[in-house]
């Protein structure tokens, strides 16, 4: 199986997203990508929860909802209700990870840990048991343009080498496009989150058949 490309709607057009949707299916898009964010925790806030349930019944694609908040946990069943697929929070706001993950589990939505730039690889076996991905951010939340740092991918590569870890799916998530791509596929990792690279110019199809290009070169 290639690389899935899970599209960030923090980057669409927000005043036409029904149409994003259907384009974004229609262009073979593996997932839809949601970054919910409070203010505090991430200097911005693009995106509400009313979005995701608004959106819900206009496609059947997965809904991956990345979490860039503080004390994320209350949220969930009403996530899950709303129809998320798969939930993300970040290792940085969780002191005790294994609750919370198991809180999204119980609710029948994979859990994921995001890592921000920053942050090292943590021991991530003890999570195991309810861990299904981790999120890998590959640039600042700081400007809408924030540069890809590519130094972050070794987290990737460390991650695919513990066998402790074996079958979680590991994601690159920020500033990626057709130019980088090839890097991120070398460290291994098996989705990516794109937002720019996806909604430029308002090429929808045309971008995503450019990513697609781009993972079947050499």
């Amino acid at each position: 199986m290639g690389l899935k490309i899970a599209p960030s709607l923090a980057s669409a057009p927000l005043d036409r997203l029904g149409q994003v949707i259907h384009e974004l299916e229609q262009s073979g898009a593996d997932s839809i990508h949601f970054d919910i964010e409070d203010g505090v925790f991430t200097p911005v806030m693009t995106l509400g929860t009313k979005i995701i349930a608004d959106l819900r019944p206009l496609t059947r694609l997965p809904f991956d909802i990345h979490l860039m908040m503080v004390n994320p946990e209350w949220l969930i069943p009403s996530l899950a209700r709303m129809g998320a697929n798969r939930i993300s929070v970040h290792y940085e706001t969780c002191p005790y990870p294994r609750r919370i993950l198991r809180a999204i589990t119980t609710h029948g939505v994979q859990a994921g840990l995001a890592l921000n730039p920053a942050t090292p690889l943590p021991d991530l076996a003890f999570l195991r048991p309810y861990l299904s991905f981790v999120v890998v951010l590959t640039t600042e939340p700081e400007i809408p343009d924030s540069p890809f740092l590519p130094s972050i991918l070794n987290k990737v590569t460390s991650g695919k080498m513990n066998p402790a870890l074996d079958g979680i799916e590991w994601i690159a998530d920020g500033g990626i496009d057709a130019n980088n791509l090839s890097q991120v596929i070398q460290v291994g990792a098996g989705s990516i989150v794109a937002g720019r690279a996806v909604f430029k110019d308002g090429t929808i199809t045309k971008n995503l058949q450019a990513l697609r290009q781009a993972t079947a070169q050499p």
